[in-house]
């Protein structure tokens, strides 16, 4: 494992089974009651740009499983919010803190944090990639379907961090990668750039349909990602009647195909709620692996997570 995790792209695909490997045992350790306090003493500094429900939940409940503390930064309330430089802010958290997570807009924020942070860095989200979330879903495809090698996965919508973490993540660990998103809405050059080297693994299309068919997991996010509040009326006009996760996409799927979404969801939009609550099981294992990853990422970058890191 590299110091911080910023990005899968960054990441080996080896070094994405070792967190999932890692995160089964969490899991299994919480759910049998097997202490496994790797953090003991240790402090989580969680500074929040960007409001949050999961990230914030799941990160500090993670630290405390782990035996740790986390302390929740508001970038309103700190000095960040007041413009000191991020340089700063990363050494002296360094001094304070034993790790970082930031969820903000900007991916060259989290990068510069890192880079002059002695301690690591963890993503929480950026407009660029949401890494945390992605290897979360990673978790409950595997889960479900008892491996990733092989396997099609399917983004429809707005080729955002989502989309763009999907696609690497997807790629890396050996599966198919289809995204269909209305033309202007593409996934990031870079994120394209390394798609290329995968051939026919990877498809961008249009056409819901045509991504759609023989999907063993399909994906979706909703239109306007937080920021992007303005532009919804704009985004509707683009997506709304064409990509939308419904049960005549799903029935282009492969039988047992099954569904994901980061939440919030919009019913009716993005995914019709009869697609959404037939699937709500898949879903909310998907928000619950949250937990189980990070606790994952934390103890491999903070700790010992009780294998070889």
């Amino acid at each position: 494992m590299k110091k911080d995790l910023l990005k899968l792209l960054d990441l080996s695909k080896e070094d994405i089974l070792h967190i999932l490997d890692t995160a089964d045992q969490m899991k299994y350790s919480l759910k049998h009651g097997i202490p496994h306090r790797v953090l003991e003493g240790k402090t989580l500094a969680m500074i929040f740009e960007k409001n949050s429900t999961r990230t914030r939940v799941s990160f500090e409940t993670g630290m405390y499983q782990l035996g740790g503390h986390a302390l929740f930064l508001s970038g309103k309330e700190s000095q960040i919010g007041r413009g000191e430089p991020i340089e700063d802010t990363a050494r002296v958290l360094s001094r304070y803190c034993d790790g970082i997570m930031i969820r903000t807009y900007a991916q060259d924020e989290v990068e510069t944090l890192a880079k002059y942070a002695s301690i690591p860095v963890i993503n929480g989200l950026t407009d660029f990639c949401h890494p945390c979330q992605v290897l979360a879903d990673l978790m409950t495809v595997r889960e479900k379907m008892t491996r990733l090698e092989g396997l099609k996965l399917t983004f429809i919508g707005d080729g955002n961090n989502m989309a763009n973490s999907l696609i690497v993540g997807a790629l890396k660990c050996g599966m198919k990668a289809a995204v269909a998103c209305p033309e202007g809405y593409d996934p990031d050059p870079a994120v394209l750039d390394f798609a290329k080297g995968f051939g026919r693994d990877f498809t961008l299309c249009r056409d819901p349909k045509e991504a759609a068919a023989n999907a063993d997991v399909m994906v979706t996010d909703v239109w306007a990602s937080m920021g992007q509040e303005e532009e919804k009326a704009k985004r509707e006009k683009s997506f709304a009647g064409i990509y939308q996760v419904n049960e005549d996409l799903m029935r282009l799927a492969h039988e047992g195909c099954m569904v994901q979404h980061c939440l919030p969801a919009h019913r009716g939009e993005e995914i019709t709620a009869q697609v959404f609550e037939a699937h709500a099981d898949e879903i909310f294992e998907e928000a619950e692996n949250r937990l189980h990853a990070q606790k994952a990422v934390m103890a491999l970058l903070m700790g010992n997570a009780g294998v070889n890191a």
